[in-house]
Formats: C-alpha cells, structure tokens, sequence
C-alpha cells in the first residue's frame, strides 16, 4: 500500500513538473517558421554555447539557462528555444517570476526543428 501511494506521489511529480506555466504559450516548430522573422520578438536559445555552435537558428541569441534574464526588454514577445523543450520550459518560468508577460516555448525545440 505504502508503495502505491510513492509510486503515485512521484508520478503526479512527473506530471506536474512537464505541465507548462499559467501564461506560457507553447508553439510547434512548424508555428515557429511563421514568425522567426518577426521584428517584434525576441529569439532565445537557452542551450551550452557548445550546442549552439554546433546547429542554430540565425535570429535567436545565445543565452545559456542561468544567464541573466532581466537584461531582455520586457516590451517584445519571447520566444524560446533549446534541444528538446525542457530547459526553455524552465527558462520561460524564469521569465515569467522576473515579470514578462508575453513567453512562448518552442516545443520539441532544436530537436523537432526541420528549417
């Protein structure tokens, strides 16, 4: 019994932890072909310099998870990058706490990207 209440503790961990932020849009990368050239937006891709080195998309600016946010004008939507999703995930809630309104997460991120 005291198992099944672990195993069901850690799954609703799980779950809770990939659930996306209230005011975190979300869009594909097939979306995300739309609007890369948009002027109004900020592009961010939250991976090692390493990984950007190794493949990028030309309007997002490298900023490692951990790099200081606040220096991003908070008048332009974000957009958000990294190789699968989850450390722009975490990024996008990191944003979100230091006050800007207009987040968007690529999903799938580098990974599902085809441009």
């Amino acid at each position: 019994m005291e198992i099944a209440i672990v195993v069901g503790l850690v799954i609703v961990f799980i779950v809770w932890r990939m659930m996306p932020a209230k005011g975190i849009q979300t869009i594909s990368t097939d979306q995300l072909k739309g609007i890369v050239g948009d002027q109004d937006k900020i592009f961010v891709d939250v991976r090692t310099p390493a990984e950007y080195k190794g493949r990028n998309i030309r309007q997002f600016k490298n900023m490692p998870l951990g790099s200081d946010f606040s220096k991003l004008p908070k008048d332009k939507g974000i957009i958000v990058i990294c190789q699968s999703g989850m450390r722009s995930s975490q990024a996008c809630k990191q944003l979100k706490k230091l006050g800007y309104s207009n987040v968007t997460n690529v999903r799938g991120g580098m990974s599902a990207w085809r441009g």
